[in-house]
């Protein structure tokens, strides 16, 4: 089959196809400890599973406006006031089956050739691949381990150029941890601004799992709310993951194209998954605090397990659940380190390669897992590279 050149500018998400080789391992008697997968080790609190079923009793099992149920709408657009303080219509928002199709559709509305995109390396493997397949060009904004993996902002003022339409930030950042604070946001959106037809998709995704300080959105900052496309969802907040919903806040402007995109693709988003979400905003959220306060002790000690073992240095992170530690000391490549993890400590877990070139001596652990699969998983991790020097 001959197939259209630009699938060869399409990258993927390393982490399936590392779930695949632990799959086929423990179909061979193998134990693996899943460290690799981006998702939250907890089922959807039971007040949205409840609200779910009611919608498909209700019937709310076929079409819905593509833009999104009015009623999610304007949940979304009263938590974005309340959560970011910004002045949201409800019509700036659009719902999509899970979030990646905001990032997809803002690139494709705003990236071409000729266009610069500039994103967060290490970042979201799928930020690079979507500029590429868009015909833009992507420019990496390095973010270094010495700094916590936060950006150099004179070297992102140095980065723009007459072509740069769009800077993507992640806050907090997979696959690092970081969290960009308010000056940081204050200082980016001052260079945004200097500038006419120059936007910001602000991937705020794991916003609601931090761990020191609060969230800030840099739409929030005057001038920006018009410059930024903010991309969200309830698949890590809310262990949504399979329900498939996320969401954009788009600049007025902007609403009806993202809306083609969304009609010529997908058509909409589950109806009955969309009246869970509204559970999942309006309802309690004793079981997405008490979700928050378990990844923060599994934080620790996976961070103060993994600066035991000798060639690993790793910073601590701020916000979402994963740790990018250095293993330059070890000796090894990132994708032998992956592979040999897997295949001797029985850990499955990520080519820090696989989030850029930036991301080349470093390796992902999510800590999506228990407590007690955790710290088997740091010894086991502990014996595999203490023998990498016999």
């Amino acid at each position: 089959m001959t197939v259209a050149s630009r699938m060869m500018d399409l990258g993927t998400e390393t982490a399936f196809e590392v779930l695949a080789k632990a799959k086929a391992l423990e179909a061979q008697g193998r134990e693996i400890i899943h460290l690799e997968i981006g998702e939250p080790d907890f089922d959807t609190p039971n007040h949205i599973v409840e609200a779910g079923v009611q919608a498909l009793r209700d019937g709310f099992t076929h079409y819905g406006p593509t833009p999104g149920l009015p009623e999610l709408r304007q949940a979304i657009a009263r938590n974005s006031r309340e959560v970011r303080g910004i002045d949201t219509e409800w019509g700036q928002v659009v719902v999509t089956p899970g979030a990646k199709p905001i990032m997809f559709y803002v690139l494709l509305a705003l990236a071409e050739p000729g266009v610069e995109v500039i994103y967060p390396n290490p970042g979201f493997p799928i930020y690079e691949s979507m500029i590429k397949f868009a015909g833009a060009t992507p420019v990496p904004m390095e973010l270094q381990g010495s700094t916590g993996y936060h950006p150099d902002l004179h070297d992102l003022a140095r980065k723009i150029t007459d072509r740069t339409r769009l800077i993507i930030i992640n806050s907090p950042e997979n696959p690092c941890g970081s969290v960009l604070s308010h000056a940081e946001l204050q200082t980016i959106a001052g260079l945004v601004l200097e500038r006419n037809d120059l936007y910001v998709l602000s991937d705020e995704i794991y916003k609601d799992i931090l761990y020191t300080g609060e969230h800030y959105s840099i739409a929030s900052f005057p001038g920006m709310a018009e410059r930024t496309i903010i991309l969200d969802g309830f698949s890590k907040s809310y262990a949504m993951t399979g329900w498939r919903l996320g969401y954009g806040i788009l600049p007025e402007e902007l609403v009806p194209h993202i809306t083609k995109l969304a009609v010529n693709s997908v058509s909409c988003a589950a109806s009955f998954s969309q009246r869970a979400a509204i559970a999942a905003l309006e309802g309690p959220r004793d079981e997405v605090e008490a979700m928050i306060a378990e990844f923060s002790l599994r934080r620790r000690i996976i961070t103060d397990g993994l600066r035991k073992i000798p060639g690993i240095t790793c910073p601590e992170p701020e916000g979402a659940f994963y740790v990018f530690p250095s293993i330059k000391e070890t000796g090894i490549s990132s994708a032998e380190f992956e592979e040999r993890a897997m295949n001797e400590a029985g850990v499955a877990l990520l080519s820090g390669a696989a989030f850029g070139e930036f991301g080349e001596g470093y390796v992902r652990l999510s800590y999506a897992n228990s407590q007690e699969n955790i710290h088997k998983a740091l010894d086991q991790l502990d014996t595999f590279v203490r023998g990498l020097d016999k």
